[in-house]
C-alpha cells in the first residue's frame, strides 16, 4: 500500500496503517525539526505532526504533492511556531571530505575526536544560520531533498530555495573558516 493510503487507513484508526507512516518519515522529520529548533523540541514536533495528520487538521492532496512533503509541511507548521519570533519573522524573507581508511586501517582515537568535533562545529554552524537559511540547509543537504520538494514544504519559489541555499553555504564558509582560523591562532600559542 501507498503512503496516501497509509494516510487514509490511519486516520480511520487502523493501528497497523499509522505504525507504518510513523515508522517511515518518523526520523526524518524528527531530524528537520531537531536542526530547525533543537533535539528537545523534535520529539515534540514529530508528536503534533502525526497528531494532526491523525486528527485530519490538514488534508492529503495527492496533485499538491508527495506525502512525504504533506508531513514535512505539517511539521513546519509546528517548528515555526516554536522559533522566537524574531527567527521565524526571516522566513519572510524576499530574495529575487571525510577521510577514506584503507580497508585494514582503523581511525586513530584522535581521528575520531577531530572527526566528532568538526561534526560538532559544523552542527552549531548550522544552528547559528537565520532559520530560512537553516531550514534550505536542513532540506536541501541533510534531508537530501530536491529543490522543488524543498520549495514546496516552505511555500516559496524553486528560485528562492536556491538562493537561500547559496547565501547559507556562503555564510557556513565564514563562519567554519572564522573558526578554524580561530583553533590554528590558539594551537600557535600554546
Amino acid at each position: 500500500m501507498d503512503d496516501a493510503g497509509l494516510i487514509a487507513l490511519a486516520r480511520r484508526g487502523d493501528a497497523v496503517a499509522f505504525s507504518r507512516l510513523f515508522a517511515g518519515f518518523e526520523r526524518r522529520i524528527f531530524r528537520y525539526a531537531a536542526h530547525m529548533c533543537g533535539r528537545d523540541a523534535a520529539d515534540d514536533v514529530v508528536q503534533e505532526t502525526f497528531l494532526a495528520v491523525l486528527r485530519g487538521q490538514v488534508d492529503y492532496d495527492a496533485g499538491k504533492g508527495t506525502v512525504g512533503n504533506y508531513l514535512f509541511g505539517i511539521a513546519r507548521h509546528f517548528v515555526l511556531k516554536r522559533l522566537s519570533a524574531r527567527e521565524a519573522a526571516t522566513f519572510d524573507l524576499d530574495e529575487h571530505d571525510e577521510r577514506t581508511a584503507w580497508p585494514d586501517e582503523r581511525p586513530s582515537v584522535l581521528d575520531s575526536l577531530s572527526r566528532e568535533e568538526t561534526i560538532q562545529t559544523v552542527r552549531a554552524a548550522i544552528a547559528s544560520l537565520p532559520a530560512a537559511y537553516r531550514e534550505a540547509v536542513v532540506l536541501c543537504e541533510l534531508q537530501e531533498m530536491t529543490y522543488a520538494d524543498a520549495a514546496a514544504i516552505a511555500h516559496c519559489p524553486v528560485g528562492t530555495v536556491r538562493s537561500r541555499l547559496h547565501r547559507a553555504k556562503a555564510l557556513l564558509m565564514t563562519k567554519l573558516s572564522a573558526t578554524r582560523t580561530g583553533d590554528l591562532v590558539k594551537s600557535a600559542t600554546r
